[in-house]
């Protein structure tokens, strides 16, 4: 990422007012809620969400919650006992139909603060809930929840050119269309936090949607981004693998070779499309694993270190403490 200067900083301070006053003060809390847009939302077209949580588990102690309805999207911050500077924006997946909240949301957000990482968990709005533009709309959210951390960096104890994105499965099409179309103008300006840049600093995705034009597309994924009769432009647009290019950040990626929703082939194609553009990439392809196991996959599959690995690029990369 650019430099973000000091003045760059104070000219995004009316962005500040979104801030709950416990974040404004850096008053630790164990969970605060950040607002993304302080009045009315690109594609807003006035239709009635309502949301609903679902628990998968159905047991209080492990929860597994589904969530819909986003009406109005928010940035969940957790913060460590002993911050470093450095920060998360998590973004759980779903199909784009739900947010799969514990599971790549809250979980990732312990084992970051544990590492000392301020973590930020992205509620974004899904596409299929009434929006206009509806392809736009996550990413929409994703940009400015990037825009509004760096604004409130100093209120969250964290460095502005330290943020790393980690996404998982639609959450990881979300996060790799942030590193891909972060420079896209998807919305008006609203305030000073839009005049900062939401490329993330480094990018976790951890088995991704990647294409939604190849053989090997997630086609639930697909037809709930775009709708199911999204002509072939639109669909090879909206392909994290073709939009690669040089301001691209480092990324990393993990897969397992049996996972039966997302074909690993999503992650080798942008992988190989990282390395034609010669940008930065780490590549890990586990045996055994599936989808959808976060960071709950047995400790005896070698998938389960996958938390270490991307702390260690995260860390080689400048992002995360050494």
């Amino acid at each position: 990422m650019p430099e973000v200067s000091r003045r760059t900083l104070l000219r995004a301070a009316p962005a500040l007012a979104l801030l709950p006053m416990a974040a404004r003060a850096g008053v630790p809390a164990t969970e605060e809620v950040v607002p993304l847009w302080p009045g009315s939302m690109p594609g807003d077209r006035g239709a009635t969400i309502r949301p609903e949580t679902r628990d998968q588990s159905h047991d209080p102690a492990h929860p597994d919650r589904w969530m819909t309805g986003i009406a109005r999207p928010v940035l969940v911050v957790h913060r460590p006992e002993r911050p470093n500077g450095s920060a998360t924006l998590i973004v759980p997946g779903g199909s784009y139909t739900f947010l799969s909240y514990d599971n790549e949301g809250i979980s990732q957000a312990r084992w970051l603060n544990a590492q000392g990482v301020t973590a930020f968990i992205l509620k974004y709005r899904l596409p299929g809930e009434g929006w206009d533009r509806r392809a736009d709309v996550p990413l929409q959210d994703a940009q400015r929840a990037m825009r509004v951390i760096r604004a409130g960096a100093s209120g969250f104890g964290i460095d502005a050119a330290r943020i790393a994105v980690l996404g998982f499965s639609a959450g990881g099409h979300l996060a790799g269309s942030l590193a891909t179309c972060h420079a896209e103008q998807l919305y008006a300006a609203i305030d000073g936090a839009d005049r900062l840049p939401a490329r993330p600093d480094v990018v976790g995705l951890i088995y991704p949607v990647v294409t939604l034009a190849g053989s090997f597309v997630h086609a639930g994924s697909r037809d709930a981004l775009l709708g199911a009769a999204a002509p072939l432009a639109d669909r090879q647009r909206r392909s994290v693998e073709t939009r690669v290019d040089a301001a691209t950040p480092p990324i990393f990626l993990l897969h397992t070779s049996d996972d039966g929703l997302v074909p690993v082939e999503n992650s080798l194609a942008l992988h190989a499309a990282l390395l034609a553009a010669k940008r930065p990439a780490e590549l890990h392809v586990f045996d055994e694993g599936g989808h959808g196991f976060g960071v709950r996959a047995s400790a005896s599959l070698p998938v389960a270190n996958w938390p270490r690995l991307f702390s260690a690029f995260a860390a080689r990369k400048g992002v995360f403490a050494a």
